[in-house]
């Protein structure tokens, strides 16, 4: 799952917010946030703004 977040996020091309990914990816905006949050500690992905990621 956190490769396809990281993924959807290199795509994006801009900082996108966890539900975004999760329409993409057609999951559930929870297993995205888990990523996410998984992502974040290990400083891959870094929040430019409140609530919005993008790859570090």
């Amino acid at each position: 799952m956190k490769d396809k977040v990281l993924k959807a996020m290199r795509e994006a091309g801009k900082p996108v917010r966890p539900g975004d990914i999760a329409k993409v990816l057609d999951v559930d905006g929870k297993e995205v946030s888990k990523a996410i949050k998984t992502l974040k500690e290990e400083g891959s992905v870094v929040s430019p703004k409140r609530c919005y990621y993008e790859p570090a």
